[in-house]
């Protein structure tokens, strides 16, 4: 059975794709009821039928971007390329999640924040303010990343720590503490 179904309302991005906005077909609980509209995607893809993941407001995914599992993605969020949102992950405000990013688990991306390339954002981890995360960086377990620091190349940030400021962390890093 569908979980959603693509309304006539559609939207063109500035880089030219057509968006479908989305609408409810069945109650996920705490997150839509039957008949809600949610957010915006490229084609059926985009948003599993599968499970309680859900794209709301004026969030968009778009490309060969995908978000499954009980992932939530909204606000104005914008996940494209071929990224992937998954698990119980959340992706909202105005983040992007572009390229071959993987958001997954009990991670969070928000406020302007920017994963990007074949970055990975696991875990608990939590990256938001105006912080970017690409290349191949990854950032798990409890760590943040926040602010407008920048976590790229093979640079991993895990446990409980904390990238904050202007900290730029780049190359085979590996940071465990507080940075």
């Amino acid at each position: 059975m569908s979980k959603y179904k693509l309304v006539e309302e559609v939207h063109l991005t500035p880089s030219g794709v057509y968006l479908h906005r989305i609408q409810a077909l069945v109650d996920l609980p705490g997150i839509a009821s039957a008949g809600d509209l949610g957010g915006l995607i490229e084609h059926e893809g985009n948003l599993s039928q599968e499970g309680q993941a859900w794209i709301s407001g004026d969030a968009c995914v778009y490309g060969n971007a995908k978000v499954y599992g009980s992932a939530q993605v909204y606000g104005s969020a914008q996940v494209s390329d071929r990224a992937q949102v998954s698990g119980n992950a959340k992706v909202y405000g105005h983040a992007q999640v572009n390229d071959d990013a993987q958001v997954s688990d009990n991670a969070q991306v928000n406020d302007d924040a920017q994963v990007s390339d074949n970055a990975q954002v696991y875990g608990g981890a939590k990256v938001y303010g105006h912080a970017q995360v690409s290349g191949s960086a990854k950032v798990s377990g409890s760590a943040q990343v926040y602010g407008h620091a920048q976590v790229y190349g093979h640079a991993q940030v895990s446990g409980d720590a904390q990238v904050t400021g202007n900290a730029r962390l780049f190359g085979t890093v590996r940071v465990e503490g507080t940075a």
